[in-house]
């Protein structure tokens, strides 16, 4: 077993440069919606190679997140941090210069294999970096915070880019940040020891390969149908992969991804919950801004802009999760945030041609923008709950694969969904109604994540919290349930 982090050095350091390059990967997750309509006239791309610019990134990052938490625990966390930094830079630029659409496409899934590195090493050096308790639970809840707000605050950066520079400067704004992390980490980051063992090739491939299938068929579906051979094979093909990745998972004497880290129900329901959170979420992200624009009119700017209301609201909320979780059990938290954000998921859902911008889209941004401020920090915090040190690196990872998977499938469901209107020839109408469609599907998964939360997280969070002693000191367990 590996030793209890021993306390930082540079805590404020430490976590600045953790949070920052965890920022960063997530800005790109969403600093690319308020950009579409122009990437989508710039580059020519047809409905679903605009969706592949962004699940290129998603599905890539998802797959490869287990084997990115696996070379953090055998290679060193620090060392394997700042490389998936140097790809994720890299590969912006290459995104920022693309003449075409399939360079675009190309450049995310480099810069997807690059966040996969980072994402899970960033988690672990911030729980190799703090001992349990209250400086792990600020941190882990910091650490969440910064999911909610990379996704709201990347559509307002991206608006903002695209309407006084371009869709590509996104992308490069990337290169001066990521260079400035690379020459810090080193110097403040701890690195961790190595451990023994190999890489889980093909538990890796048949995880990547298989939810790769999976959205492929999906997304086909938009051009070709349900019932398109290609959509079919390509589907089942995914479904046939992924069961072989848990055969394999179960029989691998060091799998990326244990299957012990499943044993806990809050966990299980804490991966399972953010996966449909996420589905949902990733809609609201790609078909708002396209409503915005192409129905309400709203240039790049004024698009991003639009979703202030969603990140301000998050953002203070997300800034009083620590003092939230102190005095109301974190189960609860994540109950209330996601039945907040459906409300207002169902409410946006209803948005049309004629709709006022303050009364039939801020205000449901209000909602979203708090459920997301709740939901994220206990997400995160019960995904790696009570993991035993030897599985750090694994729980982290699965905490991000859920997350980009969720994004990833969930994209997928919303596009074939929302293809599924029929069209009257009226551009705005149409749009209008398939964003109707999308977010009433995204509503659909955060009804099944409460479902998930109530069954699975809030019973097993309250078993705990009664075999805890009140007087015990705060872990990851019990710290933000209190």
């Amino acid at each position: 077993m590996k030793p209890e982090p021993t306390p930082a050095a540079h805590p404020a350091a430490i976590l600045a440069i953790i949070l920052v390059s965890y920022f960063m990967i997530l800005l790109d997750n969403s600093v690319i919606f308020t950009a579409l309509p122009s990437l989508e006239a710039e580059l020519h791309l047809s409905t679903g190679e605009l969706a592949w610019v962004q699940d290129a990134y998603t599905l890539v990052f998802g797959g490869l997140l287990l084997l990115g938490a696996r070379a953090g625990d055998l290679l060193g966390r620090r060392r394997v941090f700042v490389f998936g930094l140097v790809v994720f830079s890299l590969a912006s630029l290459l995104i920022g210069l693309a003449p075409d659409g399939w360079w675009a496409i190309t450049g995310r899934a480099v810069q997807g294999i690059g966040a996969a590195i980072v994402a899970p090493a960033s988690l672990s050096l911030l729980t190799a970096s703090f001992p349990e308790g209250r400086e792990r639970t600020r941190a882990v809840a910091l650490y969440g915070a910064t999911a909610g707000i990379g996704a709201s605050l990347g559509l307002v950066i991206g608006g903002a880019l695209a309407h006084w520079i371009s869709w590509r400067a996104g992308f490069f704004v990337n290169v001066p940040i990521g260079a400035a992390m690379i020459a810090l980490a080193p110097k403040v980051l701890p690195e961790t020891g190595r451990s023994r063992g190999r890489f889980d090739v093909f538990g890796a491939l048949g995880a990547t390969l298989g939810v790769g299938a999976l959205v492929f068929g999906i997304i086909h579906t938009t051009e070709a149908g349900w019932n398109s051979p290609v959509t079919l094979t390509t589907v089942s093909t995914g479904v046939v992969l992924l069961i072989l990745f848990v055969l394999i998972e179960r029989k691998a004497a060091q799998p990326i991804m244990p299957l012990r880290l499943f044993a806990s129900r809050r966990r299980t329901g804490a991966y399972l919950a953010r996966f449909l959170y996420l589905g949902a979420m990733i809609a609201f992200f790609f078909f708002t801004t396209q409503f915005l624009q192409e129905v309400l009119g709203f240039n790049p700017l004024p698009a991003g802009m639009g979703f202030l209301p969603m990140t301000a609201v998050n953002f203070a909320v997300a800034m009083s999760i620590p003092r939230i979780l102190r005095n109301i059990p974190g189960s609860l938290a994540l109950v209330a945030g996601v039945l907040i954000t459906l409300a207002g998921m169902i409410w946006l859902s209803q948005a049309g041609v004629g709709t006022d911008y303050t009364l039939g889209v801020a205000l449901p941004m209000v909602l979203i923008g708090t459920g997301q401020g709740l939901a994220f920090a206990p997400l995160t915090s019960f995904g790696i709950t009570g993991a035993p040190a030897d599985d750090a690196g694994a729980a982290s990872g699965l905490v991000n694969t859920f997350h980009q998977v969720g994004t990833c499938l969930g994209l997928g469901i919303a596009v074939a969904a929302a293809a599924t209107v029929p069209t009257t020839g009226t551009a705005a109408v149409d749009m209008a109604a398939q964003v109707g469609v999308a977010l009433t599907t995204g509503s659909v998964l955060l009804l099944l994540a409460l479902i998930v939360t109530i069954i699975l997280i809030l019973p097993a969070d309250f078993a705990a919290r009664k075999r805890t002693p009140r007087t015990a000191a705060p872990t990851p367990e019990t710290a933000h349930a209190r």
